[in-house]
């Protein structure tokens, strides 16, 4: 009973340092800039929001807190050599692997690179006294950051099953063939306040643990000692094929079992340290192998939200709206509405406008079954009841691509407009001012000769047939 109020206590106060410093609040900040990325990107695609970025600032608080607290609890059971020097050497080689690749900013990563190079450090011969780079990198207790890597890796996979589906951003991306389809991007940003055990080799330094801790079954700790700091747990993906609660399931267990791998490997690593190099090169190789299994399950299959002229596909609801009300769901088909067929947005729009009473929909669910759904109509509702829906060739704006490398990052934020659009935008452009321009040198060569009026008519590209003429621009184009 007095190791574990001394054990309380001394979480206490290293929870109360952690407090006093500003890296918690820099991470919620963090945490904060990353939800308002994604409100101005739906704000530029939809003109709309989901959720207010303080609303998903709080959620994912919430999951960090309750994440740490089960990581804290499973650390205590590992008990590895973590130290300010190690946690530094971790903050400095994340920013040079974003150069060669965005996704490469991931504590797997920065594990696997730092325990290679300290590898290849001591085969060249470098020791500990050749400077203060070389003292913090071969001081590295490899195995412990890697346990690290992988408890890190459990508590993403456990906030991506809690709320990655939850807060999906619908997307618009370009396709294979330049149409625009519906998607959604799974990510979120976490701050998660970590408690870390720590050995103590001088007499008297720290505390006792009931228990003995895996890094030191041998019993050379004299004492330990908690060190608590914030972590930031990231996750990014986008689906195109699957419903979003299937593809955070997916790849939240992809995340539980590739934690579960490198901390067993870590711990083998501790007792015989040639795993070790084995141990951070699989960190790298796992991950990398982890992205491109979803990607492949990702590649190869129909797009889900696309329309297909068949009905109207719903790629999202707004909360608290009156498709919300409805029931509607993301992946939802609207197949008539007030007993009228539609195949378009404009067709949807015009047909709630009907009935100023009411509204019945025939809406064909994600196994393509057919329910009735109705509801009273009320002043000053959305024109298309809250929903967004999947992308048509009007489609203005489309998601950045994947990002490469930190440069690429930089440049590609954000959304843009479609290459096609841009060129159509153009060319209407063009088109106007060169018929300005015409209109300008018609009026002219009538003031000097108003005879020719009738040849130049005749000749005109139009009336000739002539292959290359413009054809007439349809209503739609306007």
């Amino acid at each position: 009973m007095n190791s574990l109020m001394e054990l309380l206590g001394e979480a206490g106060e290293a929870l109360m340092a952690m407090l006093a410093a500003p890296y918690l609040y820099i991470a919620v900040l963090l945490a904060w800039w990353h939800a308002r990325q994604e409100v101005v990107l739906q704000r530029t695609m939809f003109h709309v929001r989901l959720y207010s970025s303080l609303t998903v600032v709080f959620y994912r608080t919430l999951a960090g807190l309750a994440a740490g607290l089960i990581l804290s609890v499973l650390s205590l059971g590992a008990g590895g050599r973590l130290d300010e020097a190690t946690l530094l050497c971790v903050w400095i080689a994340l920013p040079i692997l974003a150069l060669f690749r965005l996704r490469y900013v991931c504590i797997a990563y920065g594990a696997g690179a730092l325990g290679v190079l300290q590898y290849v450090l001591d085969w060249s011969g470098v020791e500990a006294s050749d400077g203060e780079a070389a003292k913090a990198v071969l001081g590295i207790d490899v195995p412990a950051l890697l346990v690290l890597a992988g408890l890190l890796h459990i508590g993403e996979g456990l906030l991506v099953r809690w709320q990655a589906s939850k807060f999906a951003v619908p997307l618009f991306l370009e396709g294979k063939r330049g149409k625009p389809i519906g998607a959604f991007a799974l990510s979120g940003l976490w701050p998660v306040p970590l408690l870390w055990l720590v050995p103590m080799t001088g007499t008297g330094e720290g505390f006792t643990l009931p228990w003995t801790p895996l890094f030191d079954l041998d019993g050379n700790a004299a004492g330990w000692a908690l060190l608590a700091f914030p972590v930031l747990i990231g996750f990014t993906d986008r689906t195109t094929t699957k419903w979003p609660e299937n593809k955070a399931r997916e790849m939240s267990w992809g995340l539980i079992l590739y934690g579960v791998a490198i901390v067993a490997l870590a711990v083998g690593a501790w007792y015989w340290s040639p795993l070790a190099l084995i141990a951070a090169v699989l960190a790298f190789v796992l991950h990398e192998g982890l992205l491109l299994w979803g990607r492949a399950k990702e590649a190869g299959r129909n797009p889900l939200f696309a329309q297909d002229g068949r009905g109207v596909m719903v790629l999202a609801v707004l909360p608290g709206t009156p498709a919300s009300e409805l029931g509607l769901q993301s992946g939802e088909k609207i197949l008539k509405v007030n007993g009228q067929k539609v195949r378009d947005k404009e067709q949807l729009h015009e047909a709630l406008q009907l009935q100023a009473a009411y509204y019945r929909l025939e809406v064909a669910n994600r196994e393509g079954h057919v329910k009735f759904v109705q509801r009273a109509r009320y002043a000053g509702e959305p024109h298309q009841l809250g929903l967004i829906l999947a992308p048509d060739e009007d489609a203005d704006w489309v998601a950045a691509p994947r990002s490469g490398s930190v440069w690429q990052g930089l440049q590609r934020a954000g959304a843009r407009r479609r290459r096609g659009r841009q060129e159509a935008i153009a060319a209407a452009i063009g088109e106007a001012r060169g018929a300005n321009g015409e209109l300008a040198a018609g009026q002219d060569a009538k003031e000097r000769a108003p005879e020719s009026d009738t040849a130049g008519t005749a000749d005109s590209p139009e009336s000739k047939g002539d292959p290359d003429a413009l054809p007439p621009r349809s209503s739609k184009n306007k």
